[in-house]
């Protein structure tokens, strides 16, 4: 995966509400900044999305998606039991695969 369809995957499985494929688009050590908390590992980062996002009945809709170098960033409207507005996610990759999240107001 590379480039758009790399925030392209990540957009649907959050939709999807597949956190088996969130899960899977990290690397080992991956992890997520989601407003400056940090969790790391696939354990931690599980924890995480059943209980603020994909769990939460996270919903987003991408409003522009761009990327530079091994960055992706996705801002997008986003919906949940936890936090509804625009927020920005930033996908930082390492081979393919996303090294860490970083979640922002947008």
């Amino acid at each position: 995966m590379g480039g758009a369809t790399l925030a392209e995957a990540f957009v649907q499985v959050v939709n999807d509400g597949d956190t088996d494929g969130l899960l899977a688009m990290f690397t080992a050590g991956g992890h997520v900044d989601d407003w400056g908390r940090k969790f790391v590992g696939p354990a931690q980062i599980r924890r995480w999305s059943d209980a603020e996002f994909i769990g939460a009945n996270g919903q987003m809709t991408a409003v522009r998606v761009s990327s530079t170098g091994k960055s992706y960033t996705v801002v997008a409207q986003w919906t949940s039991d936890q936090h509804t507005g625009p927020s920005q996610f930033v996908l930082h990759t390492v081979d393919g695969r996303v090294a860490s999240l970083v979640i922002t107001a947008a």
